[in-house]
């Protein structure tokens, strides 16, 4: 029998956490282990959160995002400037959560080819609808799931430049930088620089 279609989606984690990406990042360049890991994060504290939950909680988030990524994407994290880093943060974010991909490949792409001037609110609702015939666990979700879901892909796609970070959402241009697309060239991800060009190409001429 065929395995039902789940979305894996980690939205409600938190949004990029670029500062705290890079740590997590320079982390994972040493290999730590298990032992220094918990020492980074509760003894020396390094994500400056205030409680040894929320410091775990964004921790795993960023990890299981950045482990989808290979080394020399965490090795340019770090060393980037913080435009590039949040372009990489995002990107990360991006292999982790199918269904921001899939909401970029629809209701992003559709409002700036139909030259919207914001992104309505309402889209990431309807969105979700759409999905749940792919995946009928959608329609169980709490409704302040959804919300908070929608919430964060927002909040995301205003620190990654694409929405004005007020409450407008105003659509904005966002130029990848060449070292990012080198390395996602590099490793074939072309869904993923196709994705994040969404607001300057469209999808035949990518």
């Amino acid at each position: 029998m065929e395995q039902q279609f789940h979305y894996d989606s980690d939205l409600s984690g938190g949004s990029l956490m670029v500062r705290e990406s890079r740590l997590v990042a320079q982390l994972l360049i040493e290999d730590v282990t298990a032992a220094q890991w918990d020492h980074a994060l509760f003894i020396e504290n390094i994500l400056q959160k205030p409680t040894s939950n929320s410091a775990r909680r964004n921790a795993i988030t960023i990890r299981k995002r950045l482990e989808l990524l290979t080394p020399d994407f965490w090795q340019l994290l770090i060393d980037a400037d913080n435009e590039l880093a949040t372009q990489i943060a995002f990107c990360a974010t991006l292999e982790r959560n199918l269904l921001l991909i899939e909401f970029m490949e629809t209701r992003l792409q559709d409002a700036y080819a139909a030259r919207y001037e914001i992104l309505d609110g309402y889209l990431w609702q309807e969105f979700l609808e759409e999905r749940s015939h792919r995946d009928p666990a959608i329609m169980s979700w709490k409704e302040s799931t959804k919300k908070k879901m929608g919430q964060t892909a927002y909040r995301i796609l205003a620190e990654a430049g694409y929405l004005s970070k007020t409450s407008r959402r105003a659509l904005q241009t966002v130029t990848v930088r060449p070292e990012l697309q080198n390395l996602l060239n590099k490793h074939h991800k072309d869904r993923i620089r196709q994705c994040m060009q969404t607001s300057v190409c469209r999808p035949l001429a990518c």
